[in-house]
């Protein structure tokens, strides 16, 4: 049983080394003129080892993007009962703790790639919420949900350039004020 053990953290360490070379090597050149070569090389591994766990570079990526959007989904309340801030401040931790993923995601030629994806993911989750909530305010539900989209991805883009000036708590807290102030997002009792 402990060999098991050592091999999935073997496993693991290695496809950590591995998303690392491949977002140190995404931020400084385009996906195009990565090989897989580089990331091997960067990994301290061999490119067969890269080949074990990924098809290519892009299957990389793929993977890459699904795994931090669904440890994204699982840190959202799905029942929406939880207040706004208190959902929101995990949301930046995740984010801060993950700098170096998104750092290349929002700030390289692919970029409009994975922001496309992020403003889906979020403004499906904000709409689930929103419906949840049925409260009638006026302002269309899908619309609302883009507009809440739209803002939180605008924010992340902002502090993720800025080098993360603020904590996530800050974060948090600033932002569920800003949609509280707007009338965006239905005051929690």
């Amino acid at each position: 049983m402990e060999t098991v053990t050592k091999i999935d953290r073997r496993v693991i360490r290695t496809k950590e080394a591995i998303t690392k070379a491949f977002l140190d090597l995404f931020t400084q050149k385009d996906l195009e003129h990565i090989t897989i070569n580089e990331i091997a090389d960067r990994a301290n591994v061999n490119r067969g080892t890269v080949y074990l766990h990924y098809n290519d570079k892009y299957d990389l990526l793929d993977k890459l993007i699904d795994d931090h959007l669904n440890k994204l989904t699982s840190l959202c309340d799905p029942d929406g009962k939880t207040p706004l801030a208190s959902e929101l401040l995990p949301v930046f931790v995740y984010i801060r703790d993950h700098f170096l993923f998104f750092s290349a995601m929002l700030s390289t030629a692919r970029a409009a790639v994975f922001r496309k994806q992020l403003l889906e993911f979020v403004s499906l989750r904000v709409k689930e919420k929103l419906d949840r909530h049925n409260t009638y305010s006026g302002i269309d539900c899908e619309l609302n949900a883009q507009f809440m989209a739209s803002a939180f991805v605008g924010i992340v883009e902002w502090w993720i350039q800025r080098r993360l000036p603020h904590p996530p708590e800050y974060m948090a807290e600033q932002l569920r004020q800003l949609f509280e102030k707007n009338e965006v997002y239905p005051t929690q009792a």
